[in-house]
């Protein structure tokens, strides 16, 4: 499509309409990301041939993920990652919002994001942020609009379980030790594969704990019984919270266990689901805390 502007002699000059980076700094939804394109040099990139599709976080985004993180916006666009954080919302091609669904996408960044539709029919990418505005388009490309900042994931399911035991509040303590002990940590661990893995917090093994006299701690528990247990809660598929369905189950790594959803009640496999910890990313998976160790 092009726009008619007159040159000094009146003769129609055609103008192309504006690209993706002229977009974006005509909006006043997007300042942030306006400042971000500039500093991590993709200006020259965005105006490019493309064509490119962009999942573009709006200030309220962005707010709320600098809040969320601890970060301040001088500490965004100062980060040595800057770059490689705006790419992981930039696709190779025009995707418009009809050919979007479920599913692994690659990106300009290297690394995968996923896309998950709820009940309602709303896409969110990587189970946090949600798709609020679609098809604006540019003359390379097509806008998507976020309400929330993405990040590709650094760390396995196992790191961030792990790494959490030392925070100054501690959690999964008993899980950690449990799949030491158990000899699963390899199973949770790396880069590559596609889990979800429901994990249970220490006050859950406490419970646990309470209702069985003999068990005052992982190391008490037979080891068949901690094995079954523990694979009850990992299954092998990549689930964010809006892929869940009431009335499906899963079908964990112990397959002698299934683990019936129900979204109303806000359980899986019997197991409260703790609201406030769903979702956290990794780079093999997808962890969902819950409130209550699962058995098979």
């Amino acid at each position: 499509m092009f726009l008619i502007a007159c040159n000094d002699d009146d003769d129609p000059v055609p103008m192309e309409e504006d690209d993706i980076v002229d977009v974006v700094m005509a909006s006043g939804d997007f300042t942030v990301l306006e400042s971000a394109v500039v500093e991590a040099d993709l200006v020259t990139t965005l105006k490019g041939d493309g064509p490119f599709t962009v999942f573009a976080p709006t200030d309220a985004a962005f707010t709320m993920f600098l809040d969320d993180t601890g970060m301040s916006a001088s500490d965004l666009l100062g980060n040595s990652s800057l770059a490689d954080i705006l790419t992981y919302h930039v696709l190779a091609g025009e995707v418009v919002a009809a050919d979007v669904s479920a599913g692994e996408v690659g990106t300009v960044n290297g690394a995968s994001f996923y896309v998950s539709e709820d009940v309602d029919g709303n896409f969110w990418i990587n189970g946090s942020a949600m798709v609020v505005d679609t098809n604006i388009e540019a003359s390379n490309g097509v806008i998507h609009t976020l309400d929330y900042v993405i990040m590709p994931p650094s760390e396995s399911i196992a790191e961030i379980a792990v790494g959490m035991t030392t925070a100054s509040t501690p959690e999964f303590t008993q899980l950690v030790g449990a799949l030491q002990r158990a000899d699963l940590v390899d199973a949770v661990s790396g880069d590559e594969g596609d889990l979800t893995v429901f994990t249970p917090t220490d006050a859950a093994f406490q419970a646990l704990y309470d209702t069985n006299p003999n068990w005052n701690d992982y190391n008490d528990i037979p080891m068949e019984t901690l094995t079954a247990v523990l694979t009850a809660h990992v299954v092998p598929a990549r689930a964010f919270s809006q892929d869940l369905r009431t009335g499906t189950s899963l079908t964990p790594l112990n397959t002698d266990a299934s683990l019936a959803v129900d979204l109303g009640a806000g359980t899986v496999g019997g197991a409260a689901l703790n609201t406030g910890m769903l979702n956290i990313h990794a780079t093999n998976g997808v962890i969902h805390v819950i409130n209550d160790v699962i058995l098979p």
